[in-house]
């Protein structure tokens, strides 16, 4: 099957009546390979435990109903691991994070926060399915392990305000998935080839797109999200201290769940992105291979290269 863009994704679902989703879904039973691996593929170490994004097999026909049953196994492990970041705030394994996420929550829940609840409340998930990455648990890689925590964060979330059902939660699922298969196909979701921006950009798109999907929006509102999220985080680097996936990773993706947030939120007050949704992926591709290799996935530049980094570094007989 040809690779389409968000752009044509949009005006097809808009054409036919249906929710990008529906189309999202449509489309993977036709390709099993269409969303496989955009949320799948662990990069957090061989230990990390990584449950794929990625449905099987249209509606009505049984494969329908196998694939959704494999997103709800998906939105569980989300649901679990945001729990457990919070609940547990378990130490990373280079010992540079954990309990950030509790913090958050804790200040949260005490009216502490100055973004608000469904902000804050998104961060503290992102960062927690992210602590929980770095102590090498069980997580959902959407698009990745480095970026595990933006989707569900934002997700969860937005469903938890908006008194989303379990279906709307898993077809949002479809939606992330299929912007981050257009990423995938067109630019790239991979730190080492792109940066940070293919990685946690590419999450925060994913996670606009979801939420503008749960909220109602319109497939054109979606990929506009989508453009959104991912053009405020262009030329983002991948500079991870000691080659490990804590810091400056895991905050991160609490900064990225606000920017999914915003994105959506803009776009559903009838914002649209100036530059058309598939040349903003373009743009990404290309700034991405304009980028250093110190700069993509290294450990040598960036936050990676300051004295701070290098001395931690050192303290550990310089392995990690």
């Amino acid at each position: 099957m040809d690779q389409p863009g968000l752009e044509s994704l949009a005006a097809e679902a808009a054409r036919r009546g249906i929710r990008l989703s529906a189309l999202a879904l449509e489309r993977h039973l036709a390709d099993e390979t269409a969303l496989g691996g955009v949320v799948g593929s662990a990069d957090g170490g061989p230990d990390t435990d990584a449950v794929p994004l990625a449905a099987s097999p249209l509606f009505v026909l049984p494969a329908a109903t196998a694939a959704r049953e494999k997103m709800r196994q998906v939105l569980e492990v989300m649901r679990q691991s945001a729990a457990r970041g919070i609940a547990q705030a378990p130490i990373s394994r280079g010992g540079l994070v954990g309990g950030d996420a509790r913090r958050v929550a804790l200040a949260v829940e005490a009216g502490r926060g100055l973004t608000g609840p469904i902000v804050g409340r998104a961060m503290a998930r992102a960062l927690a399915v992210a602590e929980v990455n770095a102590a090498m648990g069980r997580i959902v890689a959407a698009p990745t392990a480095g970026s595990c925590g933006v989707l569900p964060g934002v997700l969860l979330t937005v469903a938890e305000a908006l008194g989303s059902s379990e279906e709307q939660l898993i077809m949002a699922l479809f939606t992330a998935g299929a912007v981050g298969d257009v990423i995938r196909g067109r630019a790239s979701i991979s730190g080492a080839a792109g940066g940070c921006q293919a990685e946690i950009g590419s999450a925060a798109a994913m996670a606009a797109a979801a939420a503008v999907e749960l909220a109602g929006g319109s497939p054109e509102a979606c990929v506009h999200a989508a453009a959104l999220a991912l053009k405020s985080m262009l030329g983002l680097v991948c500079d991870p201290v000691g080659g490990l996936v804590e810091v400056p990773c895991v905050k991160r993706n609490a900064i990225a769940a606000s920017i999914a947030l915003a994105a959506a939120e803009m776009v559903l007050a009838g914002v649209r992105s100036a530059v058309p949704p598939d040349q903003v992926i373009e743009v990404m591709g290309r700034v991405g291979r304009e980028l250093p290799e110190s700069l993509r996935e290294t450990g040598i530049g960036g936050l990676a290269g300051c004295e701070w980094a290098r001395g931690w570094v050192e303290s550990r007989g310089g392995a990690t």
